[in-house]
């Protein structure tokens, strides 16, 4: 035996002995000794490793930070608040939003409290003006006219005081931002629309002006709905050229408002570029058309495939289509609310509707209609096309239109020719001149 093993030979007994020692007094739980009798649930369940694994951070909705991990996220599960507050929740405490130790947070939040319970007051006692004044008897029609006037100042007056006293809430702010709010309440349907109108109004609107759906579609429109378009788990972004095998089938709308109350809404789907050869024009098609659509803030998804034919449907989805040589076609999504949430007479309306030489006035005009929000995608000839219209049993996959080429009417002459022609030249070099 070497020196060196037998320098560490003691050392190494007397650590295998102070370890069989604490084994054999410190027993675990985990550990059992044999028996017939069956293992109990306690055991069981302390012995069976464990099957459940928290989320990688990287992957959690709401906490991922990283753009790579926002869109790997996003393919699964919608994320969660912004990407500000996801980065800081990684390196914070999970403690509750109300239990934060930050006195000057606290005090914050009793000098809010103190003014929503004043706005509180103020929204009791509002109500009590309306019910009375809506008690009050009237003589004439003016008079009833001008109640009415009054009625309706008030309660949108009501309408501002119950966001007021919720507008400076954190829980609020937080809640709308994780997507949980209520939009039954007004304040949750205020900061909706604040945050529509911040930026994505401005974009749908520019689209539309940019493509001049105003004026060939409609003579004027002031959106105050958000419409979102999606054909199967594709969303389309306003302006958008879609493809035509994926705008085969119909697709889903997602009709926000923003007020109180369900409402009857008409969609209309609009081609306004269909080339008319006879007149060298264009002329507008209908691709769909729905009338009487419930729409309220909870309830915004409109599937248009699955929709009550009896009950809505005027004209069945057309796929959209180019034909070759042909620019893009743009396709007008268009959102009309029905007045006084009347419904429309359907039988009487499919005697009227054609498909082709489809003007949109006609309706808006006949029928008090509304526009209250719009949406625009593009089609173009492309690989799919013939497909597609051969399966919808529609003519012209075979067409191809070119541009006529137009010469010009005079033939073109240069300067120095035309003076030599004036004075009798045309023979003489251009030096002796």
């Amino acid at each position: 035996m070497s020196s060196h093993a037998q320098k560490t030979r003691p050392l190494l007994r007397q650590v295998c002995h102070s370890w069989s020692k604490e084994a054999h007094t410190t027993q675990p739980a985990t550990l059992r000794r044999f028996t017939t009798r069956p293992a109990l649930a306690a055991e069981a369940l302390a012995t069976e490793p464990s099957t459940s694994t928290a989320l990688d951070p990287a992957l959690d909705p709401a906490l991922v930070a990283s753009g790579s991990g926002e869109k790997a996220t996003k393919k699964t599960m919608p994320l969660i608040g912004s990407r500000r507050r996801r980065a800081a929740l990684q390196t914070s405490d999970n403690i509750p939003f109300e239990q934060l130790p930050y006195q000057c947070f606290q005090e914050a939040r009793k000098i809010l409290q103190a003014n929503r319970e004043e706005k509180l007051g103020e929204i009791e006692e509002q109500r009590a003006r309306l019910v009375k004044l809506q008690a009050q008897p009237t003589s004439s029609a003016v008079a009833e006219r001008q109640k009415d006037n009054r009625v309706t100042s008030m309660q949108k007056r009501l309408e501002e005081l119950k966001v007021l006293a919720d507008i400076n809430d954190p829980l609020v702010k937080k809640r709308f931002e994780d997507g949980e709010g209520d939009m039954n309440r007004p304040v949750y349907r205020y900061l909706a629309d604040r945050e529509w109108r911040s930026y994505r109004r401005k974009v749908q609107l520019q689209r539309i002006m940019q493509m001049s759906v105003v004026p060939d579609v409609l003579p004027h429109i002031d959106p105050v709905a958000e419409v979102r378009l999606a054909f199967r788990r594709r969303k389309v972004q306003p302006g958008e050229i879609v493809d035509s095998r994926t705008s085969e089938l119909s697709g889903r709308l997602n009709i926000h408002v923003f007020d109180k109350g369900e409402r009857l809404v008409t969609v209309v789907v609009v081609d306004p570029d269909v080339p008319n050869v006879e007149s060298d024009s264009f002329s507008s098609r209908c691709h769909f058309f729905a009338v009487n659509i419930p729409v309220s803030p909870t309830s915004s998804s409109v599937p248009l495939m699955t929709l009550p034919a009896d009950e809505h449907l005027l004209l069945p989805w057309l796929p959209p289509y180019s034909q070759k040589g042909m620019p893009y076609h743009r396709l007008a999504v268009i959102v009309l609310q029905q007045p006084d949430g009347r419904r429309l007479d359907r039988s009487s309306m499919l005697k009227r509707v054609k498909r082709d030489d489809f003007h949109l006035r006609r309706y808006l005009s006949q029928y008090g209609l509304k526009p209250v929000g719009a949406f625009l995608f593009r089609a173009k000839w492309d690989e799919g096309t013939a497909g597609v219209m051969e399966r919808a049993g529609l003519p012209g996959a075979d067409l191809e239109f070119k541009r006529k080429r137009i010469g010009p009417l005079i033939k073109p002459q240069w300067p120095l020719k035309k003076f030599k022609n004036r004075l009798g030249l045309a023979g003489l070099p251009s030096k002796r001149l």
